[in-house]
C-alpha cells in the first residue's frame, strides 16, 4: 500500500509557475512509477506527465510538453511537477499516482492522491 498526498497547488495569473509535490509514504517509493494527471469538472481525468522508478525516463502530454517538467526525489519518496507558462486551461485539480510502469493509461495506475487544486487566471 502506497499513500500519496499531494501539495503545492493554488491561485496564479496566467504566465506564471507553480510547482506541486506528492509526498509518498508506505511501500517502498523508488520501486514505483510515478504520474500526474489532471481533471476538470464534467471531464475525464487526463495524463499530463509520467517519470520511471529511476527518473531516467520520462513522458508528457503533449498539452505541457516543454512547459511542466516532472521529477522524483527517492530519498525524500516525493515526485515533483514543475508547471510553467501556466495557461487558463491548465486550471484543474492535478492528482498524482503511482503504478508498477510507466504508462499514459489511469488504470495502469494502484494508488492515488486526493489531489491539489491549481487555478490559472487570465
Amino acid at each position: 500500500q502506497v499513500q500519496l498526498v499531494e501539495s503545492g497547488g493554488g491561485l496564479v495569473q496566467a504566465g506564471g509557475s507553480l510547482r506541486l509535490s506528492c509526498a509518498a509514504s508506505g511501500r517502498i517509493f523508488s520501486t514505483y512509477a510515478m504520474g500526474w494527471f489532471r481533471q476538470t469538472p464534467g471531464k475525464e481525468r487526463e495524463f499530463i506527465a509520467t517519470i520511471n522508478w529511476s527518473g531516467g525516463s520520462t513522458d508528457y502530454a503533449d498539452s505541457v510538453k516543454g512547459r511542466f517538467t516532472i521529477s522524483r526525489d527517492n530519498a525524500k519518496g516525493t515526485v515533483y511537477l514543475e508547471m510553467n507558462s501556466l495557461k487558463t486551461e491548465d486550471t484543474a485539480v492535478y492528482y498524482c499516482a503511482a503504478g508498477n510502469s510507466p504508462s499514459r493509461r489511469k488504470a495502469w495506475y494502484n494508488f492515488w492522491g486526493q489531489g491539489t487544486q491549481v487555478i490559472v487566471s487570465s
